[in-house]
């Protein structure tokens, strides 16, 4: 079977790779019949639990958001996205604990950490991603930077590749320089607080 175009990479893209995801979320209604027509609809992008209270609902549905996949959190992350206040309750206040933790600030309300990821993620008015640069030993586990040009998630001292097929080659760390960073940089904070992102397995292998 042909997979849909409903995954998400790291750079925030939508795509239909086999690659099967520990997690849901949405940013809206961005589907037209079965095709994806728009990046975004609103700066509410969150990361859900693929199952809660046993709800089902048909994909594809006019009028309801889209389904998107993630292949793990550190991923979702790295779109942009932050964990559901509803099916993932404790996850998110312990995002917004660590938000307020690494960042220096009061508890956020969602509204707040909506409005300050949107602005990291997208540059204003368009669809280009934005990235940052912050020192290579800067950088807590779990987040993603670009190493010529490709995805890599940062775990202890070693760099490991992302692509369609997960993940793969492991490479060293860079001890110097400054790395094109993914993940936005209210993300990176709350990774650096604490937040104990989900990575999936087969990178430590």
């Amino acid at each position: 079977m042909t997979p849909a175009r409903n995954r998400v990479t790291p750079l925030g893209n939508v795509v239909a790779i086999p690659l099967r995801g520990a997690w849901t979320g949405n940013r809206g209604i961005l589907h037209s019949d079965k095709e994806i027509v728009r990046f975004h609809a609103t700066d509410l992008w969150i990361t859900c639990a693929l199952r809660f209270r046993g709800r089902w609902r048909e994909q594809w549905q006019p009028h309801r958001y889209t389904h998107l996949y993630f292949h793990d959190e550190a991923v979702s992350f790295a779109a942009g996205h932050r964990p559901c206040a509803e099916c993932r309750r404790v996850s998110y206040n312990c995002y917004r604990s660590a938000w307020a933790i690494g960042l220096g600030v009061d508890m956020p309300s969602a509204t707040e950490i909506n409005r300050q990821l949107h602005g990291e993620r997208i540059v204003r008015g368009t669809h280009r991603r934005r990235t940052h640069e912050m020192p290579w030993g800067d950088l807590p586990d779990g987040t993603f930077a670009l190493l010529g040009g490709s995805p890599v998630v940062v775990i202890g001292e070693e760099l490991i590749e992302w692509s369609s097929d997960g993940y793969g080659a492991h490479r060293p760390r860079p001890a110097h320089g400054f790395a094109d960073v993914v993940t936005p940089p209210s993300t990176v904070a709350v990774l650096r607080a604490g937040y104990p992102v989900q990575i999936d397995d087969s990178a430590r292998c």
